[in-house]
């Protein structure tokens, strides 16, 4: 039997923030939703302010005061244990509960995937990470910051390689490839030296980057060679991360899901889907893919209700409420 009394469940991406308050049998009294969390940018106090003010609307819907059993906050930009004690620390500061569990914000994702906390979840959004965790409370992750902690993928890592093929196919220092002529058509610009000009000076703004993802992939659906290397790339990636968080948490000769999620993965790519099946099978052969669709904000929530020690019933109508 869990503690009577409210839950609070946080999902804080890079670009939107989901907050629901629950209660102990798992119905949302009360939610709310703001902009992205981003400490390195702005410092974890005023990250931690614009929180508040989300949480503050989500207390104010539910009609009860932002004093709660237990907080379970997932976390962009907590990648490391050093900067999710610094979140941990902070939001214990805010006085709305002397139980707050800081998670990356992947695990909101693998969370929202799976019947019981057991298993492994890759997402590939603008980046590309994975987490896995069992029921006992062991966790597997990767720094996921970057190349400096050997990171390649994500919507971000291949408009990145699809613009740099592109260009040397043009220039002639590569093969030629479809991109060179796709990449910039996209844009309405007639050549890569025309989209590279765009892209530097400013006349196509870099967060438009990540509009040329569907377009390596369109490319690599027709063939061409260049284009299928790179979503061939993503999917070792994606499986070499899953197989070694399998095998952290001991999980690599039983049956244990693998959850895909993020825009990249979750759009179902056909050719991606397929290698992914195809490398996956021959490295964790029992290994079983599923696929996240559920708003995050509900892994965040199951957590917040695991925390409570809430039975079945409870979780059941928390995913009722997110249609999952």
């Amino acid at each position: 039997m869990g503690v009577t009394g409210t839950l609070l469940a946080v999902d804080a991406g890079n670009s939107k923030t989901d907050v629901a308050v629950l209660a102990a049998d798992g119905t949302v009294l009360g939610a709310a939703r703001g902009g992205g969390f981003q400490p390195p940018v702005v410092g974890v106090e005023t990250a931690v302010d614009g929180l508040a003010e989300i949480v503050g609307r989500a207390c104010a819907e539910a009609g009860v005061p932002a004093e709660f059993v237990h907080v379970a906050a997932c976390l962009a930009n907590a990648d490391l244990p050093v900067e999710e004690a610094a979140l941990q620390a902070a939001l214990l500061a805010r006085g709305w509960s002397a139980s707050v569990r800081v998670h990356n914000d992947t695990f909101a994702i693998l969370r929202a995937g799976l019947d019981e906390p057991r298993g492994v979840a890759v997402v590939c959004g603008a980046g590309i990470n994975c987490v896995g965790m069992t029921p006992d409370g062991r966790t597997a992750r990767f720094p996921a910051i970057g190349k400096i902690s050997g990171d390649w993928g994500g919507g971000g890592g291949l408009a990145e390689e699809a613009l740099w093929f592109a260009a040397r196919a043009e220039d002639g220092r590569g093969l030629p490839t479809a991109l060179a002529d796709a990449l910039p058509a996209h844009f309405g610009l007639r050549s890569m030296y025309a989209l590279i000009e765009a892209l530097h000076l400013g006349g196509v703004p870099p967060e438009r980057r990540h509009e040329l993802t569907p377009v390596l992939f369109a490319v690599a659906a027709g063939g061409d060679p260049v284009a299928m290397s790179l979503v061939d790339r993503l999917a070792e990636e994606v499986v070499a991360m899953s197989a070694v968080a399998l095998r952290r948490l001991g999980l690599h000769d039983e049956e244990a899901p693998v959850m895909l999620g993020g825009s990249v993965l979750a759009a179902r790519h056909p050719q991606l889907e397929a290698r992914i099946r195809e490398l996956l099978a021959a490295r964790a052969p029992k290994a079983v893919i599923g696929f996240v669709t559920a708003p995050p904000v509900l892994g965040a929530g199951l957590l917040a209700l695991d925390a409570d020690g809430a039975g079945p019933e409870a979780k059941a109508r928390l995913r009722e409420h997110y249609g999952a």
